[in-house]
């Protein structure tokens, strides 16, 4: 459609060319006329004189060439053609070249039949005030080569109109490839396809604005994508912390339940046999404390357990020296540790300056001090500061005890997870211990995991985030 268009622009373009060289030649003949009929203005309206002119000096005037005045009536005053007496000649006001000097001042007809000499002329007409002079030149092959357009001039513009035809093909073909392309492109991204089979532009201004579209579009669509991923973490993390919560929620009620219906059961029966023996209500009441106790310690544990989870950005941080909490956790269970005769080994500096909550990290060695001395059978606690950087603290809290089976080794650090229900329960255990070091750890930046020590034992590696 295109090339159609092009072809029918560059023929009505040749021809309108050739029509301006044609009436180009016409002018430029004209004016030549108009030459000499200046030159006979200067007679009128002697005309008497005229004749003379044509008498005397014939040289001066081109051969068959013919004169004709009129008034502005269109009357014929003078004639060069002497074989009509002036009286027979047709009034001329209805020939075009007189019209047109009667208006304009000047004009011509290229190509007329003379009523009065049966011949056809070049007319070409001035007008001087109330006169009109006309010159006529019969319309011989001489004067039809002279009006002609140039030889050259139909090969030249068609050689022109081939190239441009050319070039014009050329650019279209880039620009229709350009354009399907593009079309190509929309199509596949409306369906969010690959754009991988569209190909390379071409380097042109088109070829750059296609190709800065698509960089565009694979960014939004990238950017769509990570929305899409980061939504479905989000979508993700939500449902599983509703998991957790909702587990958590079945855990406790199973948690509290236990010692509550212990405590129940004892005060139950000493209220039924008020006649028991003291040594026996000493043994009751001595229960329910130790029951009351862990109800105690699992409401704590979970209370730290909740404001880690739910209050984790507003958890105040302040400049602390771990080396002291270490100590003071230690300081704490030394009584436990003389009475079941286990040795500690602590490899760090005096200084360990970091930037962290002191309840939290105070937690995250007490519990696993607690689950060493309840659980681990050990006869000796190590901790050991094995690097550090600019960031970080790398730590190793190790047990020469009994250990643990490698399979149990992912899930320690769940809520309520035990390896050995009713022993975790005579010793007072909440499940949650472990759970809360992790998290502790998390919140000031680090990791921990657990394996087999070499020798036996359970070793847990973890690291600290300075700041």
């Amino acid at each position: 459609m295109l090339l159609s268009l092009l072809a029918l622009f560059l023929i009505c373009f040749l021809l309108f060319q050739f029509k301006r060289e044609t009436i180009y030649k016409a002018d430029r003949f004209n004016a030549e006329l108009q030459v000499l009929n200046t030159r006979l203005i200067h007679y009128l309206p002697d005309t008497t004189a005229l004749n003379s002119l044509f008498l005397q000096h014939p040289e001066q005037i081109p051969d068959a060439l013919r004169f004709t005045i009129m008034d502005t009536l269109g009357r014929v005053l003078f004639d060069t053609e002497k074989s009509k007496p002036l009286d027979s000649f047709s009034n001329h006001a209805d020939r075009p070249e007189f019209a047109d000097a009667l208006a304009h001042g000047s004009g011509y007809t290229i190509r007329r039949l003379s009523t009065t000499t049966n011949r056809e002329y070049f007319y070409s007409a001035t007008r001087s005030g109330q006169y009109i002079v006309r010159s006529a030149m019969p319309y011989s092959m001489t004067l039809k080569e002279i009006l002609r357009a140039d030889r050259l001039f139909l090969p030249i513009m068609i050689g022109m109109a081939l190239f441009i035809s050319g070039l014009a093909l050329i650019l279209t073909r880039r620009l229709g490839l350009n354009i399907n392309r593009l079309k190509k492109f929309a199509l596949l991204a409306d369906k969010g396809e690959s754009l991988e089979g569209i190909g390379p532009f071409p380097k042109d201004e088109l070829g750059d604005i296609s190709n800065h579209i698509i960089q565009l579009y694979a960014k939004l669509k990238q950017t769509k994508e990570a929305l899409e991923s980061e939504h479905k973490i989000v979508l993700h993390e939500k449902q599983e912390q509703t998991r957790l919560k909702k587990q958590l929620t079945q855990n406790i009620n199973h948690e509290l339940k236990t010692p509550v219906s212990i405590i129940l059961g004892y005060l139950e029966t000493l209220q039924n046999n008020p006649g028991m023996g003291p040594d026996k209500q000493r043994i009751f009441i001595e229960n329910c404390f130790k029951q009351s106790s862990r109800l105690s310690q699992l409401l704590n544990d979970i209370a730290t357990v909740t404001r880690m989870d739910e209050a984790s950005e507003i958890i105040e941080k302040t400049e602390v020296n771990l080396s002291d909490i270490i100590y003071d956790v230690f300081s704490e269970v030394v009584k436990t540790l003389q009475e079941k005769n286990i040795k500690t080994i602590i490899d760090i500096p005096a200084q360990l300056p970091i930037q962290g909550n002191q309840s939290l990290l105070q937690s995250v060695f007490r519990n696993l001090t607690d689950n060493a001395l309840s659980y681990s059978g050990c006869r000796t606690l190590f901790v050991t500061l094995t690097n550090a950087d600019s960031q970080y603290y790398w730590f190793v809290f190790a047990d020469d005890g009994v250990g643990i089976d490698a399979y149990h080794l992912p899930r320690i650090f769940e809520r309520f997870y035990r390896i050995d229900t009713g022993r975790s329960r005579r010793q007072g255990g909440t499940g949650l211990g472990l759970s809360i070091v992790r998290n502790a750890i998390l919140l000031h930046g680090g990791t921990i995991h657990a394996t087999k020590r070499s020798g036996g034992g359970l070793e847990f590696t973890f690291t600290l985030k300075r700041k």
